[in-house]
């Protein structure tokens, strides 16, 4: 009786040279990601351009970041959710978590955020940063448009338009199929995990799968990831040509940031979909 085998993820090579728009190479990734994203809701993404010792500075500059004193962390703050420094909250377990740097692309960006954590600035940190930011927004516009194992973050999915995530090499994060079956991945430098959020979920009429995600620690390392979380400013309406009789309107104009503050009531976390709740016909 032969072994069953697990679902994998899709793999798909965004180092090509010749990947430019309207090139064969591009069209037929463009039909690789669509593909993926209305099957799993998300991809790996091969991605070269990221050198390996920035990739090595950049999980020791983040270690060196979250072994900063907690009131320290703590002076991280915005108005938006998820901006600031997130961590101790109740509906988000205790291994997880969270620093936000708003504008990271920018040099202004990093320089902010350093002047907050350290006194004097981090000249270290603001370039690591902003080198690696800037190299993973470039990868995310290659994207057609529009010990015992413990769960370190539950099962959830993206309030984002687009999710790009990248870690250092300690597995941990799975992704959930149709069929209920849960997807491992194994990191290295040159690869990244790019997920479809509630949003474009949304935007697509459902066409495009949003997946449930989660992180199991099973290793005694630490983990450390870093996201690129991309959001639509303004009102976001369904386009006509996904809407037919096959296909009714399944949601109605939203505000992604609204979408998000709406999650972070008592009321939205409850939710099984906090996106059909907040704007479903």
């Amino acid at each position: 009786m032969g072994s069953l085998s697990l679902p994998e993820l899709p793999v798909i090579d965004f180092s090509k040279e010749n990947l430019k728009p309207g090139t064969s190479s591009w069209l037929s990734t463009c039909k690789d990601v669509m593909c993926a994203l209305e099957e799993y809701g998300c991809f790996v993404a091969v991605y070269d351009k990221v050198p390996l010792k920035l990739h090595n500075d950049l999980v020791t500059t983040l270690k060196d970041l979250f072994d900063l004193p907690l009131e320290t962390k703590r002076k991280n703050v915005s108005d938006l959710p998820y901006y600031g420094y997130v961590g101790n909250q109740p509906f988000i377990p205790s291994l997880y978590e969270g620093m936000g740097i708003d504008n990271a692309i920018t040099l202004e960006g990093a320089e902010d955020f350093a002047d907050t954590m350290w006194p004097g600035g981090n000249d270290h940190f603001c370039k690591t940063v902003l080198s690696y930011s800037m190299l993973i927004s470039e990868l995310e516009k290659m994207f057609p448009e529009k010990t015992e194992a413990n769960v370190g973050c539950d099962a959830h999915t993206d309030k984002s338009f687009i999710t790009v995530l990248h870690q250092n090499q300690v597995s941990g994060l799975e992704v959930k199929s149709k069929d209920g079956q849960w997807m491992s991945f194994t990191p290295s430098p040159s690869s990244f995990i790019v997920i479809a959020g509630d949003a474009l979920l949304a935007w697509s009429n459902e066409r495009i799968n949003a997946p449930f995600h989660r992180v199991v620690m099973s290793e005694s390392e630490p983990r450390y990831s870093v996201g690129l979380f991309s959001f639509i400013k303004g009102m976001i309406e369904v386009p006509e040509k996904l809407v037919d009789e096959k296909n009714p309107l399944r949601f109605k104009p939203f505000e992604n940031f609204g979408l998000l503050r709406y999650f972070l009531t008592e009321e939205g976390r409850e939710k099984e979909s906090a996106i059909k709740a907040y704007c479903g016909v």
